[in-house]
């Protein structure tokens, strides 16, 4: 059964108290964002004043954590690592945090997109398979009871690959073209397209051809991208039409998505999966590539793999 969207006095109150958890950590590109508090966020207020009301946990979809990126010079390799692992504890924390003022409590599901979109990044299936596991395996052997993963095996089972991309595209992406005509209109799918180009040339390596050709290249890829992300938004949706949204990607106040920073970075782009973990001098954590990172400490090995750089 649907969750009702009545308001109530007490159910506004607790819904705010909630919000203001996620507050600080939201990810925006908006510098003017230090006045603004929980009553601008009307969209996840309603979701979670729903969730409060039925006295049921709040429910978060989150769609981040696909594969670690196949640029050498950014990551340690193709699994998780210190920097999956600090943001899983971040994100169980947040949850418990919401558990103290809110007894039923709150959960995120995590939804590891990488098989939809692993033909456009250029990483192998395999690899964005170990990548998922291993984030069910820390998550379970880490106790984060709050966090769950979700991905395509959970909604088309054993098909391959790549006839699970074929249904979801099929399905629900918009056309290139209404996300040209976005883009010429709406900054914030500017940015984004931009966002994701520069990823995207900054992943690829072992290119042959010139820059200008690259760049050409990943503007197209950075539509699909574009695509198929819109796509498993709306799978998402499909599957847990209550939830509240989270993303990792910046979000202005008030939009349906709330964007939230899993660890401090020296942008609001930066992820776990496309960069290394550094741990500086004062016990604080940053994410930067991972030869940035070499250069400033030392390699730390974890489970008899690279984890992340200790300055």
């Amino acid at each position: 059964m649907p969750l009702t969207t009545a308001p109530d006095r007490v159910s506004t109150s607790l819904s705010a108290s909630i919000l203001n958890l996620l507050l600080p950590h939201h990810r925006t590109t908006d510098q003017h964002e230090s006045a603004v508090d929980a009553e601008a966020f009307g969209h996840q207020l309603r979701r979670i004043a729903a969730f409060v009301r039925a006295g049921a946990p709040v429910v978060f979809t989150l769609p981040g954590f696909p594969c670690k990126s196949p640029n050498p010079a950014k990551v340690l390799g193709h699994l998780p690592d210190q920097g999956e692992r600090l943001s899983l504890r971040f994100l169980d924390a947040l949850c418990r945090d919401i558990g103290r003022i809110y007894p039923p409590g709150a959960r995120i599901v995590i939804c590891s997109d990488g098989h939809v979109f692993g033909d456009l990044i250029h990483v192998p299936d395999d690899h964005i398979d170990a990548y998922s596991d291993e984030l069910r395996a820390l998550i379970a052997t880490s106790d984060l009871d709050r966090l769950s993963v979700f991905d395509l095996r959970d909604v088309l089972g054993d098909l391959s690959h790549p006839a699970k991309r074929t249904h979801v595209h099929d399905r629900y992406a918009p056309s290139v073209e209404t996300l040209r005509a976005e883009a010429r209109t709406d900054e914030q799918t500017l940015a984004l397209y931009r966002g994701i180009t520069r990823f995207l040339v900054e992943d690829t390596a072992g290119f042959t051809g010139t820059r200008s050709a690259l760049q050409r290249a990943c503007r197209t890829r950075a539509y699909g991208v574009i695509q198929r992300s819109r796509a498993w938004g709306d799978l998402i949706a499909a599957h847990h039409p209550d939830a509240v949204r989270l993303s990792i990607h910046p979000q202005p106040v008030g939009a349906p998505k709330f964007g939230i920073r899993l660890l401090d970075t020296p942008d609001a782009w930066t992820t776990p999966w496309h960069s290394a973990a550094l741990r500086r001098a004062d016990g604080t954590w940053t994410l930067m590539p991972s030869a940035a990172a070499a250069r400033l400490g030392r390699l730390v090995h974890q489970d008899g793999r690279p984890s992340h750089f200790e300055a």
